[in-house]
């Protein structure tokens, strides 16, 4: 289904029609597909709703968003749906997106739920080189076009443990990432990119939410980030799973779904 914003249409679809109501946001070159096998195993105790970012998926917008402006039509979308309040999960740029929501808009979330994700980059030095490496990648989106972008994507390290996937399923992935608009995803990079967005890690320490932190063993980077948001997070629970790397959801669904269904229980049956 289409929210019209002014002249921008997002994508949003919902599943499930009992128990507590929870937002998933995608990751960079994904789309609400991403969550389908999660929902499918879910949808009977949740009520979910998937929302496709700019640039990605079946979102349809003009102009390059910020972080920002993101956060403020989603607020919007999920005030056009009479939610008044939900639990968030956001995975790596979803993640992203969902963190810099409850900085946004705290009353709105119950729980907040980051997959392999970062409150951004601390200093201007870090924000200003990433910013350069993300026009870099959005020049080469809009030069060479997807397929040659998906090659090179799929083949960064941050993914090395999807390639011990089934082939199913890394198909599909790969199909997915396909079906994105190069100039999208170049909008993407240059508005909401991990250069471009608000660096967080001050304001941490002001987060009163629930919060789970949840990264793959192989993922080290990661590990490291998140590890260090947990010391600054008031309640925070850091939960890694072992021979897992970046998207969790993806490479093991069925202890991600145990882990992530388990935490929203928990903190919705505490209300």
């Amino acid at each position: 289904m289409y929210y019209t914003i002014k002249e921008d249409k997002y994508w949003y679809e919902k599943h499930g029609k009992i128990g507590p109501q929870v937002v998933l946001l995608h990751g960079f070159t994904g789309s609400s597909k991403t969550w389908g096998n999660f929902i499918t195993a879910w949808q009977g105790q949740f009520q979910f709703i998937t929302i496709d970012l700019p640039g990605h998926g079946n979102t349809k917008v003009s102009n390059v968003k910020t972080m920002k402006e993101c956060c403020d039509d989603i607020k919007a979308l999920i005030n056009h749906l009479g939610i008044s309040q939900f639990h968030l999960i956001g995975y790596s740029m979803g993640g992203r997106t969902a963190l810099s929501f409850v900085m946004y808009y705290p009353e709105l979330v119950q729980s907040l739920i980051l997959e392999s994700a970062s409150p951004g980059l601390s200093s201007n030095v870090e924000r200003k080189e990433r910013m350069k490496k993300d026009e870099q990648l959005a020049a080469k989106l809009v030069n060479e076009g997807i397929e040659s972008f998906v090659d090179f994507w799929e083949n960064v390290p941050l993914f090395n443990s999807q390639k011990e996937l089934p082939l199913n399923i890394k198909s599909a992935i790969r199909e997915e990432r396909l079906a994105q608009s190069p100039n999208g995803l170049a909008k993407s990079l240059k508005g909401m990119g991990t250069g471009s967005q608000p660096s967080w890690w001050k304001e941490l320490t002001n987060i009163e939410l629930p919060t789970l932190l949840l990264v793959g063993e192989l993922d080290e980077k990661f590990v490291q980030l998140n590890k260090k948001m947990a010391e600054c997070l008031p309640h925070a629970h850091f939960e890694m799973v072992n021979k897992t790397g970046h998207a969790l959801h993806v490479e093991q669904p069925e202890i991600f779904g145990k882990i992530v269904t388990e935490f929203i229980l928990d903190k919705h049956e505490l209300e």
